[in-house]
């Protein structure tokens, strides 16, 4: 896939604040510090299009992008910053759980773990979220330039290992460093499958309606209510 735009549309704080629902859209979310801004830029291949900071939880709205003007990236705040009032975080925390539960166009979820740490207890409480609300997505191991192939394999191994149970099949694991642009093609790829699908699903011969069959995507069985006892 090739990015011909790269195009800033929104920063959201809520569901009454987002651009319609015509487009594609995939979202990006980690813990604080992860390295999300810093991927949003690499797959964009702009390098200034979301701002990167080095305080954690910088991101406090959901910031949408509009590429090649037919999908979205959306970039949403990181769960777990501590140096943003509480008030705050409740708020932006809960606006991404509403968007991730309830937002009928989104497509995929990048899940961004640190692959340079241990399995920690925020991610593993993330994922069990983004799972008991099935919202499709895969996991995003981020900073590998940072440590040794060798770490990045144990602590990839010791987290799909204990979110195993939740799945009968694991999710689909990518890394990336958005020093190298490791991951970025393979990244892009995933987006790109999904738009051909979703092209093909549109471009479908119209069948008589006796011969339909009763289609439910993932999105439509979703559970509509997210648990604002753990908001995001």
């Amino acid at each position: 896939m090739n990015i011909s735009s790269a195009i800033f549309d929104c920063s959201a704080p809520d569901r009454d604040s987002y651009p319609d629902e015509s487009l594609p859209e995939f979202a990006l979310i980690g813990r604080s510090n992860v390295g999300k801004s810093s991927l949003l830029n690499l797959l964009a291949g702009e390098q200034n299009m979301a701002r990167v900071s080095s305080t954690p939880g910088f991101t406090k709205l959901i910031n949408i992008f509009t590429m090649n003007k037919c999908w979205r990236l959306v970039d949403l705040p990181g769960y777990g910053f501590a140096q943003i009032a509480r008030e705050h975080k409740a708020r932006f925390n809960k606006a991404s759980a509403d968007y991730l539960a309830h937002r009928t166009n989104l497509c995929l979820v990048f899940a961004l773990i640190e692959s340079g740490l241990a399995p920690q207890k925020i991610d593993l409480e993330f994922v069990e979220w983004l799972v008991r609300h099935s919202v499709p997505f895969v996991l995003v191991f981020t900073k590998t330039d940072k440590v040794t192939a060798a770490t990045v394999q144990t602590n990839i191994a010791a987290f799909t290992d204990r979110v195993s149970a939740w799945f009968e099949k694991l999710p689909v694991v990518f890394t990336c460093s958005a020093k190298t642009g490791q991951g970025r093609q393979e990244l892009l790829g995933v987006i790109d499958e999904q738009l051909t699908a979703i092209n093909a699903e549109s471009n479908r011969a119209v069948v008589p309606a006796e011969d339909l069959v009763p289609q439910t995507s993932i999105r439509e069985n979703r559970k509509r209510r997210p648990d604002l006892n753990r908001p995001w």
